[in-house]
């Protein structure tokens, strides 16, 4: 699998470590930075990873910064990123069989290297389940992403004020 990872100063010691690691598991991996631990923005990783991810450059995408909610909060204001800060792995497993999450946000002032492995490794296996109730939602999340997108704010036709 081609996963696309980034990384603010936060995350700059982490990010290398994951990508280590996803060599190892024998994933292709493209990294977006941070290069170095200087000081940086986590929106600038998020828009990189995003923008791999909807393009199709890269089928997952991992953003980390200190906490994992920065990165993440910046993620989602991408249409068809489904980004999501988890801290174990039963969010993992369940973000992504559930709601077709594409970018696991981790937080490095959080997380140990073994978690992170651990919830990386069980993204990176977990596979949408097709449920029809999954599928209805995930319809209905980008239906509110579209109709944002086009106004700025959910309609009425939404139900979502």
């Amino acid at each position: 699998m081609k996963i696309v990872i980034g990384a603010d100063h936060g995350g700059y010691l982490l990010k290398q470590a994951v990508a280590v690691l996803l060599k190892k598991l024998r994933h292709v991996v493209v990294d977006v930075g941070a290069f170095t631990n200087e000081p940086s923005d986590y929106p600038d990783f998020a828009k990189a990873v995003a923008e791999h991810v909807i393009k199709k450059k890269a089928e997952r995408g991992i953003l980390i910064c200190g906490s994992g909610v920065g990165a993440c909060i910046a993620a989602n204001k991408f249409a068809g990123i489904r980004a999501s800060v988890c801290h174990d792995t039963f969010s993992a497993r369940q973000g992504v069989e559930d709601d077709d999450m594409n970018v696991l946000c981790l937080g490095a002032r959080v997380l140990g290297q073994e978690l992170a492995a651990e919830i990386i490794k069980t993204f990176l296996a977990a596979k949408f389940s097709n449920a029809p109730r999954h599928r209805r939602r995930l319809q209905k999340v980008t239906a509110i992403e579209k109709t944002c997108r086009n106004s700025g704010t959910p309609s009425q036709e939404t139900g979502n004020a």
